[in-house]
């Protein structure tokens, strides 16, 4: 935890961006009926029934103090899927020149090295690999993942409500991480080594 929340306490550095991702599964609803149109004196009328249309997995990725978030859709989020995800974070433009990149991350399975040698030859693996320090949550701790409080926020400005199809989901997230990143939207982390200390109660031996 507190590798954590000193790597959050560090002022921001460009050359080392402290990125956060997650993921979350979303199940896409579409309507049985037609959905009623808003009128003069009359609100839109959705059926209460819908067909289940499958599910896709949302990969987010947020630099909480650049002001940064990078999503992507896809079908599944298995090993591979999420290689393919942070291959593609790292290989923005944005990255191209820092020493390293500072990866905030749960402890999934999906999330570690393996993953990476398993979906690409050993040379790109290592290539990809070598420019990212990885910052494991402990156990039942993901909350100190950024990266949730930003799924959080998509969740309630965007993808919140009944989707039909994954067009409209890819959609609706790409406009709302272009507005987000337009705005250079933040995340204002308060929580500190020494609030934990204190909440937890708990005091390194060499500072007893």
């Amino acid at each position: 935890m507190e590798n954590i929340l000193d790597l959050y306490a560090l002022p921001y550095n460009p050359k080392e961006p402290v990125i956060c991702a997650d993921e979350k599964s979303k199940q896409l609803l579409g309507s049985k009926r037609p959905t009623q149109i808003a009128k003069e004196h009359r609100l839109k009328r959705v059926d209460y029934e819908y067909k289940r249309n499958g599910t896709r997995n949302i990969f987010l990725a947020v630099e909480p103090k650049g002001g940064f978030r990078r999503t992507e859709v896809r079908l599944h989020r298995k090993a591979t899927d999420f290689a393919y995800f942070i291959k593609e974070l790292t290989g923005l433009k944005r990255y191209q020149d820092v020493r390293k990149i500072h990866l905030v991350i749960d402890n999934l399975n999906t999330h570690f090295a393996k993953s990476f040698y398993t979906t690409f030859p050993k040379e790109e693996a290592e290539r990809i690999l070598s420019r990212i320090q990885f910052h494991y949550t402990p156990k039942h701790a993901s909350w100190l993942d950024m990266a949730e409080i930003e799924i959080g926020i998509m969740d309630r400005q965007c993808i919140g409500g009944r989707i039909a199809d994954e067009d409209t989901l890819k959609s609706n997230i790409n406009v709302w991480e272009k507005t987000r990143n337009k705005q250079h939207a933040k995340i204002n982390w308060k929580f500190t080594t020494r609030d934990a200390r204190q909440k937890f109660k708990y005091q390194p031996a060499e500072l007893s």
